[in-house]
């Protein structure tokens, strides 16, 4: 089970206001990375995602040294890292705030298998949106029992490219 992600953000704490919002959680400031930022979901998973500014990467640390921080001189638009992420706000609740922040948000169906809301941080970093209401077509999917079903079904996906 994933617990916490970090992902990157031009102005951190504003993503990082805006995601409390979608997840009703909490914002805090995270400490070890400058000018970065955490929002605590306050579920019983522990969901929490870190905002560093665009800038920053985590780098091995050396011998018995954990990994630590570093600016870069460039910053990063897209990516193909991104999550699937229940919240408990409604699809109206969702493209509401997206809308206010003149970020993308497409309600879609993952080529018939589940569906999400493409939510775009910034219009450069998706996450996928699962609303009460469609979480568990989600769920079902990735259950155990129906992983091989799964796996086949993913075989008859087109390319998206």
């Amino acid at each position: 089970m994933i617990h916490h992600i970090s992902i990157p953000a031009n102005n951190p704490l504003h993503v990082a206001q805006v995601l409390a919002e979608v997840f009703d959680g909490k914002v805090g400031i995270f400490l070890p990375n400058p000018n970065s930022y955490m929002v605590m979901a306050g579920n019983e998973y522990g969901t929490l995602i870190e905002i560093y500014p665009s800038d920053s990467v985590i780098i091995p640390g050396q011998g018995d040294r954990q990994a630590w921080f570093q600016h870069t001189t460039h910053s990063v638009t897209y990516s193909a890292v991104h999550a699937a992420i229940s919240v408990p706000t409604n699809l109206e609740q969702v493209e509401r705030i997206a809308t206010r922040e003149g970020w993308r948000v497409l309600s879609c169906s993952r080529d018939g298998l589940f569906d999400v809301i493409e939510f775009w941080i910034e219009n450069q970093l998706m996450l996928e949106l699962l609303t009460p209401a469609i979480a568990h077509k989600y769920l079902n999917a990735m259950h155990p029992k129906n992983l091989e079903q799964l796996m086949l079904n993913m075989t008859q996906v087109k390319a998206r490219v």
